[in-house]
């Protein structure tokens, strides 16, 4: 009774479909002429998609590897070479090998590893902190209207004012102790954290919502079976993005008075004029970021592995 009750709906929407209907004579045939158009198309399709220079084309490990490898050196080959041309005083642009050595000094001669240490506590305990908060306005701003239309003004307001402005007004409130340089970068990925995930839970297909409902599912269970899994692939890969902007807030946190940490170093360095020391406390954030993104890349291929990436 079903079938036939289908069958009436795609009639009516569809007036060729009495031609490829189960029942007429030609359907058969008529079907796998079709099937078979379909599987060429779709054949062709999954060539493209595996060739390289196709949109979202596909290439091997070995390859993506080579091509990271390529996009890392050849900068540095350039770097090197105007390092060496003598066009630029080696005062202001080091060689690779100088910076290479500074970066050794400060391991054995210094606290390199106190200073790594202590940068990525202080990004991480800002990053957390503004996760905890963002999330479950998130959820309100991306579920109930009224609270939409109360916060995301504010939310969209707050997010244009800089971080480095409220420093002072963090050193009074909060002193110069460990808490004002996390609440610096606190600040500065709140705002637009907090955008980010609720945007996320607002593209969930509203054809999600509609089919739990018509089970009977209530607001509550929309919330924690329907929208929240469905954006749990989004999220992850928002709090990625933020957890970067986190670390370009390093050297901004640690001007309230530190005496330790990567971004101190460099500012230190820049009242010496000790350039190579400043070129290596950039590229050691960038590689601590670096690794910090691939974990994310790989707690999301763990946790999400039917996930193209």
């Amino acid at each position: 009774m079903l079938t036939h009750v289908f069958q009436r709906v795609l009639r009516s929407y569809s007036p060729n479909y009495s031609s490829l209907a189960p029942d007429s004579p030609s359907a058969s045939g008529e079907a796998g002429a079709s099937s078979s158009k379909v599987a060429v198309s779709m054949s062709g399709l999954s060539r493209n998609r595996r060739s390289p220079w196709a949109v979202r084309g596909e290439l091997s490990r070995r390859t993506v590897l080579t091509l990271a490898l390529i996009g890392f050196v050849v900068p540095l080959i350039a770097w090197n070479f105007l390092a060496l041309s003598g066009w630029v005083d080696p005062v202001f642009l080091p060689s690779p090998l100088d910076v290479l050595r500074r970066c050794c000094d400060w391991f054995l001669d210094e606290d390199l590893l106190g200073d790594i240490g202590i940068s990525t506590m202080r990004v991480f305990g800002g990053f957390v902190a503004s996760a905890v908060l963002a999330l479950p306005i998130a959820v309100l701003i991306g579920n109930y209207a009224p609270i939409r239309a109360l916060l995301e003004p504010l939310t969209d307001f707050s997010r244009y004012l800089p971080a480095v402005a409220f420093i002072p007004l963090i050193m009074l409130w909060v002193g110069i102790d460990e808490d004002a340089k996390i609440s610096v970068i606190f600040l500065g990925t709140f705002f637009q954290m907090v955008l980010m995930l609720a945007e996320d839970i607002a593209r969930v297909p509203h054809a999600q919502i509609e089919a739990a409902q018509t089970m009977g599912a209530t607001g509550e269970e929309l919330i924690k079976h329907v929208l929240l899994p469905a954006a749990r692939p989004a999220m992850l890969d928002t709090l990625r993005i933020t957890m970067g902007w986190a670390w370009t807030y390093l050297v901004v946190a640690e001007l309230v008075a530190a005496n330790s940490g990567l971004g101190f170093a460099i500012l230190k360095a820049q009242r010496f004029l000790q350039t190579d020391k400043i070129f290596t406390g950039i590229l050691l954030i960038g590689l601590v970021g670096l690794l910090t993104d691939q974990g994310f890349r790989w707690l999301s291929r763990l946790c999400f592995p039917w996930k193209k990436f």
